[in-house]
């Protein structure tokens, strides 16, 4: 009887393990075919004999992005969509820009983990916890400095100077979408029904309707 209990948990052990690692990849790449009538789960691959250096390739991270808009910010992907070579790498990178006291508004990206660092300015970064608890955890970071946004959390970033702030973050997946709360909830389409909004929020149907009609 003990040895048999002896071989369950070393089963159970076993399976964790492999359950908990990530696959390995079958294959060097899988080059986006966004023009394959294959439907999976992300991309289908390119014949990789068809492979070429600017399949892995993107130019102009270096350029500004144009943070004229309402929240004062702009964000250059370079995801799968950008460099098919990322397909199923599970990578991706993006270039913020803020104006002046400018936002890259509350938002989660559901797969993926972030970890940005600040190239000019400073900028004051936050989190909120999951239900029940909803702690916001935020701090002050500067130039050089590194902050991490675990998967699946609001976010956000605020520049806290007079002049622009550029940031740089990587992502732990080749597309990992992002859900901008605001423009989510108030901006969705159709709309979600006013006096959903209104309870949800614990404010009038008027002021609902005047935050949707922003978005």
């Amino acid at each position: 009887m003990a040895a048999h209990f002896l071989l369950f948990g070393f089963l159970v052990a076993t399976c964790s393990v492999t359950l908990a690692s990530d696959p390995s990849s079958l294959q060097d790449f899988c080059i986006a075919d966004p023009k394959s009538p294959v439907l999976v789960n992300g991309h289908a691959c390119k014949d990789p004999k068809l492979a070429q250096a600017n399949d892995f390739f993107f130019s102009g991270l270096q350029l500004a992005g144009n943070t004229s808009n309402p929240v004062g910010s702009r964000v250059t992907p370079v995801n799968v969509a950008q460099i098919p070579g990322l397909n199923t790498l599970g990578i991706s990178l993006v270039r913020i820009d803020y104006a002046p006291w400018g936002i890259n508004p509350p938002h989660t990206h559901p797969r993926a983990t972030e970890i940005l660092t600040v190239s000019e300015g400073t900028l004051e970064v936050g989190f909120v916890t999951s239900n029940p608890e909803n702690r916001l955890i935020t701090k002050k970071i500067q130039k050089g400095d590194v902050f991490v946004f675990p998967v699946g959390l609001i976010h956000f970033q605020r520049n806290v100077g007079n002049a622009n702030a550029v940031a740089i973050a990587a992502l732990s997946s080749q597309n990992p979408g992002v859900i901008t709360i605001a423009n989510t909830v108030f901006g969705s389409n159709p709309d979600i029904p006013s006096d959903i909004l209104a309870k949800s929020f614990q404010v009038d149907i008027k002021t609902v309707n005047m935050i949707q009609s922003k978005f």
